[in-house]
């Protein structure tokens, strides 16, 4: 039932009578930076006799998981107009309901916070960095009126607003005509470096820009860093045609780099959140090269699912976890052009905007289609749990599944059309169609699209026969596209990168008893991160080994019946050693290798396990072999705009 109203609400929303309501207004004071939390008095008039339900996000834009904002609250009180106090039930974990009032509420409560990313709250003597749903409660209800946060500033520190929420004359009060665009604005308090620059549209008029940066580079690292960002947005306008319209007046990148922040990016309606461990990387031109990366990812998102939106995300639910059909679109072709971008801009490092091999040989997609690992998101996107799962293989990230998607479209339509039609010339119709029509309010989509509607526009873009065989082997089914012959044309080779190597499966082992670990099942060395213990027997020594995780499907490992916690005591009759795991990528396809295994209820097992040729790929340029056709479609595909 509360979810029926939460959506009817949003969607019948009428902006003139928002705008005759009296706003929610919000103050946010600072009393103890020091102690990582901050206080917020919330003041909620008209709103007749019904109990205030003020209600603590469980999720946040941008991410698809349950977070539980609520659990960082430790101080909750509540008010009539004329200050009486009044008390407040607590029907579910994220909820406080206020009865008996005047017509007006006024809660105080205060939440700690003190992690740096793109959805968390962060507060210490630097700095407030705020994801508003980790921050602000709202009115069950009233989430169609507008807002209006004053920021107490804490006297003698210097801090300033950076935010995309609406400006007033006074520089530290902002508004927001809804509550979809209130959640969606990060805010960033301190006393950070900004620098400007403008780009012209299609029209001649400008778009304005703002880097934002709490970080301890200087005025001239930021303009520099600005200069490339100017450079690189460029390319991104010349897929679309056209910037959006930024409500504020300016689209805000919001960047916090230090030595205590996570690492992280978030895309907003007109802004984005970008995070890194560590003040350095702006301070260098290679680490301001580096930043470019997640920026050319995030502010593509201000086009691909900020305004291009599939249904699912539209309007988010602040109430729940939300799930999509179409993450593999959202996120995984803003992640496959984020790097295209930049080798069109000349800021990039070349080569492929994504490689097919994780997808190719990825055994998830014998479990799941494109589609159903865009579902699986609510469990995979910082998704917090405490008993394993099997998600390594069986989930192949939608960002990897999707960029390599989004590769394979853009070759094959560049392919039939001679060149005259690529994925560019999708995502400007999914423009014109469902992102530029907007919304009856900033923060609202009027026309999300449906898996349907994806394949009915490239239907009209190429052929129905294409779309219609594009979306059932590869989208929703589980088939992959011929990337070796899509890349040829354009000068690169995939092709397998050891045919003639013993392939057991990527199976990591450690030690049983210590915590190095060793050995990919064929590929030998340690396992990325693993330190070997200078106590520890030499790797020649008999050392019985753990399987670390599970064994992926489909390799000879898992056939033979190998799996996670099992300790392999024998390798072809011989005590086991890291180097006898390792010396097993030496052997040839065909070739039987014996394990003896102990399972961990102390069974003992004998498993015959018929090595694979090693499967995976490499991408390889042809360089100056290539031929004058070859150098021509790379150009077109990689060169700039």
């Amino acid at each position: 039932m509360r979810r029926s109203l939460f959506l009817s609400l949003l969607l019948l929303a009428v902006p003139a009578l928002a705008q005759a309501q009296a706003p929610i207004a919000y103050t946010v004071t600072f009393p103890q930076p020091e102690h990582h939390w901050l206080q917020v008095e919330a003041s909620f008039p008209q709103i007749g006799t019904a109990p205030l339900k003020a209600f603590m996000s469980r999720s946040s834009p941008g991410r698809y998981a349950v977070h539980e904002f609520a659990k960082n609250v430790f101080w909750f009180e509540a008010f009539d107009s004329k200050g009486q106090r009044l008390e407040a039930t607590r029907p579910n974990p994220y909820e406080w309901d206020v009865a008996g009032h005047d017509g007006t509420v006024r809660i105080v409560y205060k939440v700690y916070g003190d992690l740096v990313d793109g959805t968390y709250l962060a507060v210490d003597t630097s700095h407030a960095h705020m994801n508003m749903p980790a921050t602000f409660m709202f009115g069950l209800g009233l989430e169609g009126r507008p807002m209006r946060v004053t920021f107490a500033l804490p006297p003698g520190r210097n801090w300033r607003v950076g935010t995309q929420l609406y400006p007033t004359n006074d520089p530290s009060v902002f508004t927001a005509p809804n509550l979809q665009y209130f959640m969606d604005s990060p805010t960033e308090l301190s006393n950070f470096v900004m620098s400007t620059f403008s780009v012209p549209s299609a029209d001649g008029k400008p778009a304005n820009f703002r880097i934002v940066a709490h970080t301890d580079a200087s005025q001239a690292d930021v303009d520099e860093l600005a200069k490339m960002v100017d450079r690189l947005i460029r390319q991104h306008l010349a897929v679309y045609g056209e910037f959006p319209q930024y409500e504020p007046g300016y689209y805000t990148f919001l960047l916090d780099y230090w030595p205590w922040d996570g690492g992280d990016g978030m895309e907003h309606r007109n802004s984005t959140v970008i995070t890194s461990a560590g003040a350095g990387p702006l301070k260098t031109p290679q680490g301001r090269e580096a930043a470019l990366s997640t920026i050319s990812h995030e502010y593509f998102h201000n086009w691909n699912v900020e305004r291009i939106r599939p249904v699912g995300l539209e309007p988010f639910d602040f109430t729940r976890a939300n799930v999509t059909c179409c993450l593999w679109l959202a996120e995984g072709f803003t992640q496959y052009y984020g790097p295209l971008l930049l080798t069109r801009a000349g800021l990039g490092r070349g080569g492929l905007p994504a490689n097919p091999n994780a997808v190719i040989n990825g055994a998830g997609r014998t479990v799941r289609s494109a589609v159903q690992m865009s579902e699986y998101a609510p469990f995979s996107d910082a998704a917090r749990s405490i008993d394993p799962t099997d998600a390594s293989r069986t989930f192949i990230s939608y960002y990897t599944y999707g960029a390599v998607l989004a590769l394979g479209l853009d070759l094959s339509l560049r392919e039939m059309s001679g060149g005259k039609t690529s994925l560019d010339d999708f995502m400007k119709l999914l423009w014109q169609r469902h992102g530029k029509p907007g919304g009856p309010q900033p923060g609202l989509v009027a026309k999300p699209y449906s898996l349907k509607d994806l394949r009915d526009l490239l239907a009209e873009l190429s052929t129905r026969t294409f779309a219609d065989q594009f979306f059932d082997k590869y989208v929703e089914g589980r088939e992959v596209l011929d990337y070796a012959a899509l890349l040829e044309p354009a000068g690169f080779q995939l092709r397998p990168s050891a045919p003639d190597r013993g392939w057991l499966g990527n199976v990591r082992v450690q030690v049983a008893g210590q915590a190095n670990a060793t050995g990919r099942g064929g590929r030998g060395g340690r396992a990325q991160g693993a330190a070997p213990d200078p106590n520890a027997a030499p790797d020649t020594a008999p050392q019985p080994l753990v399987i670390l995780d599970v064994v992926p499907l489909g390799t000879p490992a898992y056939d033979a019946g190998l799996d996670q916690s099992d300790t392999v005591t024998a390798i072809d009759g011989q005590p086991a050693s890291p180097s006898a795991w390792s010396g097993i990528g030496s052997r040839k396809p065909g070739d039987t290798v014996t394990l003896a295994v102990t399972r961990r209820d102390g069974s003992q097992a004998t498993l015959k396990v018929t090595l694979k040729a090693d499967p995976a790929l490499q991408v390889v340029d042809m360089g100056n072999s290539m031929t004058p056709a070859q150098k021509a479609v790379r150009e077109a595909w990689l060169g700039g705009r």
